[in-house]
C-alpha cells in the first residue's frame, strides 16, 4: 500500500531544497530579513527530510539486490552527470547510500538505531581528528579536487555536500521509520511528538555547549557546515516529525480534494530534482542572475513560482502517464 503522506513529505522535501538551492547558485548571502531567516531554517533540514525518506522508501520497495544495485548505478551516473552543472547534486550520494545501506535491510529496527549511532560516533571522531577543510574554497564554494581520486573519496565519505559520514544516518534512520506501522495514526502522533521533542533538545544542547564554550560551537552546532552529531539528531528530529505530520494530515488533504497536488510531484521528485537545477537555475543564467544581485525576498519568489509550476507540471502528467519520465527510465533500465 502507497502512503500519500510520504509523497506530500518528499514534495515537500523538493520545495524546501530548491529555496535553499537557488540561493547556492544565485550566491545570495543571508541578509537578516524575513525571507533569509525562513530559507536559512530550511538549510539542511529539506535535504534531511530528503534522505531520511529515501531510506523510508528503500525498506518499502522491498527490491532484491540486483534491482537496488542497477538503480544505485542509474543514481550514480546520473548523479555525477548533474555534477557537472551543479556541485551540491544529491543524487549521486543517494546511490552511496544505496550500497552502503543494503547489507543492513534484515535488521531489526533498534538495530538501525544503534547504527545510526555508531555512524554518529564515527563521523564525530573524524571531524574532531581529520581537516574537514581541505579541498574547499569557502569564498566560492569550490572542491578543488573532487575530481580526483582522492578528492571524490573524501569528499564522498567525509565533507561534502552530504557524505556518507554522517548523513547515512539519516538513511538508517529512514530504515527505522519505514519498519513502523505508519498507516496507524498512533505511530504517526509518535513520530510527530517524539521528532518535536528529539530536535527541540538537540538544539537546546547545541546552544549550552555553545555558550559554555565557544569552540564547541562548530562541532555541537546544528548547521549542516560541518555535520556535527547535534545537527544529525535535530534535523533527523524535524524530519520524523514532518513526516509524522504529513501522514496525520492526508486524510483531511483527501478530504478537501488537494491531495494530487502534492503527491504527484512527489512521486517524480526525482525528474524535478534535475528540472530545478536544467530549468529553474538555467533560466537564472540566462537572465544573468547568478552573482549575487537578487534579494532573499526574490529568490524566495522566483523558487516558490518554480514549486508551483512544477505542482501543476506534475498533476497533468500524471492523469496520461503512471510514472515521472525520469523514474520511468530507470524502472525500465534497471527492469524494476
Amino acid at each position: 500500500m502507497r502512503l500519500g503522506g510520504l509523497d506530500a513529505a518528499r514534495f515537500a522535501a523538493f520545495v524546501g531544497m530548491v529555496l535553499v538551492n537557488f540561493r547556492i547558485a544565485a550566491g545570495v548571502s543571508a541578509d537578516g530579513g524575513y525571507a533569509s531567516g525562513f530559507i536559512n531554517l530550511l538549510e539542511g533540514r529539506a535535504a534531511a527530510l530528503f534522505v531520511v525518506l529515501a531510506g523510508i522508501g528503500f525498506v518499502l520497495g522491498r527490491f532484491d539486490t540486483i534491482i537496488t544495485l542497477k538503480r544505485a548505478l542509474f543514481l550514480f551516473v546520473l548523479g555525477m552527470l548533474n555534477q557537472t552543472i551543479f556541485e551540491a547534486d544529491i543524487i549521486h550520494f543517494y546511490a552511496l547510500y544505496f550500497v552502503v545501506a543494503l547489507p543492513f535491510t534484515g535488521m531489526s529496527g533498534r538495530g538501525l538505531l544503534v547504527l545510526a549511532g555508531l555512524t554518529l560516533l564515527i563521523s564525530t571522531a573524524a571531524l574532531i581528528g581529520l581537516d574537514y577543510e581541505q579541498g574547499w574554497d569557502w569564498d566560492t564554494l569550490q572542491y578543488a579536487d573532487f575530481w580526483s581520486f582522492s578528492g571524490f573519496i573524501r569528499n564522498s565519505f567525509y565533507n561534502g555536500w552530504h557524505p556518507v559520514l554522517p548523513w547515512i544516518a539519516f538513511f538508517f534512520i529512514g530504515m527505522w521509520v519505514g519498519k513502523m506501522a505508519l498507516e496507524q495514526s498512533v505511530t504517526q502522533k509518535r513520530l510527530i511528538i517524539g521528532g518535536i521533542v528529539v530536535a527541540v533538545l538537540a538544539g537546546l544542547l547545541s546552544r549550552w555547549l555553545s555558550a559554555l564554550d565557544p569552540q564547541l560551537a562548530d562541532l555541537f552546532g546544528t548547521s549542516s557546515i560541518p555535520p556535527g552529531p547535534l545537527y544529525i539528531i535535530a534535523a533527523s528530529g524535524s524530519a520524523v516529525a514532518m513526516i509524522g505530520l504529513f501522514l496525520q494530515i492526508f486524510p483531511m488533504l483527501e478530504r478537501i480534494g488537494v491531495e494530487n497536488w502534492l503527491t504527484a510531484p512527489g512521486k517524480m521528485s526525482l525528474t524535478l530534482y534535475i528540472a530545478h537545477i536544467l530549468l529553474g537555475m538555467g533560466l537564472l543564467e540566462a537572465l544573468g542572475l547568478l552573482g549575487g544581485s537578487l534579494s532573499n525576498t526574490t529568490i524566495l519568489t522566483y523558487a516558490i513560482t518554480f514549486c508551483l509550476i512544477a505542482a501543476l507540471f506534475a498533476r497533468a502528467w500524471f492523469t496520461k502517464v503512471s510514472r515521472g519520465p525520469l523514474e520511468g527510465l530507470m524502472r525500465k533500465m534497471t527492469k524494476g
